[in-house]
């Protein structure tokens, strides 16, 4: 499908049949300028598709031939929550990459079609920036990305690092665990890890499915790393490598191993990782400031950067699925005490409705 535009720009609309020939021409654009998350490569479209069962669609904008804008997008449709259109369900930042605010607003205002077309709640553009447009009617800004810098060396890393993490490092090895990185062979303690870790929380797991179609779609930029206690996994993270940076959207450890720095001692050996490859920043993932989480990354260097939640919002309120909603405490508490497999079943099908 394509749509007129002004100024020589026309506009793709690519839903999963035609996408797949566009992968490589959007995957150069995306990564033209240099550093940059594997977030943004294209094919997690066919990740969420394939794995979660949302129909995707992708905006692409072209000048003379070449592309100039993108946009992908997923719609998340369930009876249980309703019908949202995200870029992108599952990762911490997306949106839109455009060569120019031209391009930008084009980009938008068929995303915002989209969304009227499909009849969704709201459009949710995970950005880092602020985009200025007059149908992005509500931005959210109380999460923040939580980065720092790597240096070269391991050597380096460590001279870097605050007394009180490297002591608690130091604690988490005379354990004598063994931490394995690898791909889909993992999967199996990583998801254990997750799983029951999740439940503890109070949240809904997402499937073994995404994770084993992550690990296949990039098989060379995403892996698991597992810390085991002989051989019983006790924590868990999955890493993808992106064009110089290094960013963990899933980690995990148990509780009653909290004691040991079991967790310390992984997020350890993640930064190591990521040195190891050359990469020139770790992101260690959203956090709400100055909550719990915002202070465990801090104490590792991280600093906060923007994250601009947009929405063009057509029905409720933007918050309304998120899990920090006070009106979710009480079914947390419940489902806190349900038994292990029983939220292993239940909770893929209703997280993959929460955009």
């Amino acid at each position: 499908m394509t749509n007129n535009a002004s100024n020589s720009i026309r506009l793709w609309t690519h839903t999963a049949a035609t996408l797949h020939a566009r992968l490589p021409a959007l995957e150069r654009f995306v990564f033209r300028d240099g550093p940059a998350s594997l977030s943004h490569h294209p094919a997690w479209s066919n990740v969420l598709r394939d794995a979660l069962g949302h129909e995707i669609f992708a905006v692409e904008a072209r000048s003379h031939g070449e592309t100039c804008g993108f946009l992908p997008l997923a719609f998340v449709n369930t009876m249980l929550f309703g019908r949202f259109l995200v870029s992108l369900p599952y990762l911490n930042s997306n949106g839109v990459i455009a060569r120019s605010p031209d391009v930008e607003t084009l980009l938008v205002n068929r995303a915002v079609e989209l969304a009227d077309e499909l009849d969704a709640k709201n459009l949710e553009l995970r950005q880092e920036r602020l985009i200025e447009h007059s149908r992005l009617n509500t931005v959210v800004t109380s999460k923040v990305h939580m980065r720092r810098a790597l240096p070269a060396t391991a050597e380096k890393l460590w001279k870097e690092l605050d007394p009180k993490v490297r002591n608690q490092v130091r604690k988490g090895e005379k354990n004598d665990f063994t931490i394995r990185i690898g791909g889909e062979e993992l999967l199996e303690a990583f998801y254990a890890v997750l799983s029951e870790n999740m439940r503890d929380l109070g949240t809904p797991v997402y499937g073994r499915e995404l994770f084993q179609s992550i690990l296949r779609t990039f098989p060379r930029d995403a892996e698991l790393v597992i810390v085991y206690a002989g051989e019983k996994p006790i924590a868990g993270a999955l890493l993808l490598h992106g064009p110089g940076i290094t960013e963990v959207p899933t980690a995990s450890s148990l509780r009653e191993f909290n004691s040991t720095c079991a967790n310390m001692l992984m997020y350890h050996r993640l930064l190591l990782r990521a040195i190891e490859r050359g990469q020139r920043t770790f992101d260690f993932g959203r956090s709400t400031q100055d909550a719990p989480t915002y202070k465990f990354k801090k104490q590792w260097g991280a600093t906060p950067s923007p994250a601009f939640w947009q929405y063009y919002l057509r029905v409720g309120e933007s918050g309304a699925m998120r899990p920090d909603n006070p009106r979710y405490e009480r079914m947390i508490r419940i489902w806190q005490k349900l038994p292990l497999r029983l939220t292993q079943y239940l909770g893929p099908t209703i997280v993959r409705g929460i955009p």
